[in-house]
């Protein structure tokens, strides 16, 4: 187990914390209209009864921003975390974050966010990525433990069936890997006021891209008293002809 002072973990969150905002502001300012607009169900918006181009921009950015936020958490926060406090070696093939290894015993750990990370192939995917590394391994003539480790929740099982790895999350999961039972608490200790801080720079470029979201939303889809023009919004989201926004370059 690697033992990891205050201190070294405080600087440890503040750096991903960082890296988290880091992506996540790069994925606000990447999006674009266009792909916004073709996830969404303009059928449901009207539905909704709402009147108001910056009613639509809200649900576009906040339905984006919530899908990648747990993968971004996941993949800049937690799995480095994780690597950095286990003490285990970091990789082992696709799909394996950290291996430990033991006198007897090899413990391949899968880092995710939560326990509810994936869809039926990611699950399919990460079984065999356990498979083959312990086909790899099985020349040290030791026992293979893949576990499924989750940042958060209360999931904790057993092999079983098909399901050939152990799932660890939240306090089980950090314990197992640091041997500290409070790590998990830790965790959002030691968060301290460095999340306000990067709120308050993530708004600035939240307003500019509600702004610039809705005014080319207007510039598309307004007629020329102001309302939704809602045939248009559903020409462009499910017309068989494939069509292009005007971008404004005020």
């Amino acid at each position: 187990m690697a033992t990891v002072g205050a201190r070294k973990l405080e600087e440890l969150i503040k750096k991903h914390l960082d890296e988290f905002y880091s992506r996540r502001t790069a994925k606000l300012t990447g999006l674009n209209l266009t792909e916004a607009l073709t996830k969404k169900n303009p059928y449901l918006f009207k539905a909704k009864g709402i009147q108001q181009a910056s009613e639509i921009v809200a649900e576009l950015l906040q339905a984006y921003i919530s899908s990648s936020d747990e993968t971004i958490f996941g993949d800049a926060f937690f799995e480095p975390i994780a690597k950095a406090v286990s003490g285990g070696a970091v990789g082992g093939g696709e799909g394996i974050d950290i291996i430990k290894e033991s006198d007897t015993t090899v413990t391949a750990y899968a880092v995710k966010s939560g326990p509810h990370w994936g869809n039926a192939d990611q699950w399919s995917r990460q079984r065999q990525n356990f498979q083959s590394l312990q086909n790899r391994l099985r020349k040290l003539h030791k026992a293979f433990e893949p576990v499924l480790g989750y940042g958060y929740g209360k999931r904790n099982t057993d092999p079983k069936g098909s399901k050939n790895y152990r799932q660890r999350s939240g306090q089980a999961f950090w314990e197992e890997l640091t041997g500290d039972t409070d790590f998990y608490l830790k965790l959002i200790r030691l968060m301290k006021h460095y999340p306000q801080e990067h709120r308050v720079r993530y708004q600035v470029e939240w307003k500019k891209a509600v702004n610039r979201f809705e005014r080319e939303f207007l510039n598309n889809f307004s007629t020329p008293d102001g309302d939704i023009n809602w045939e248009k919004l559903v020409e462009f989201n499910s017309g068989k002809q494939k069509q292009k926004l005007t971008v404004s370059s005020r």
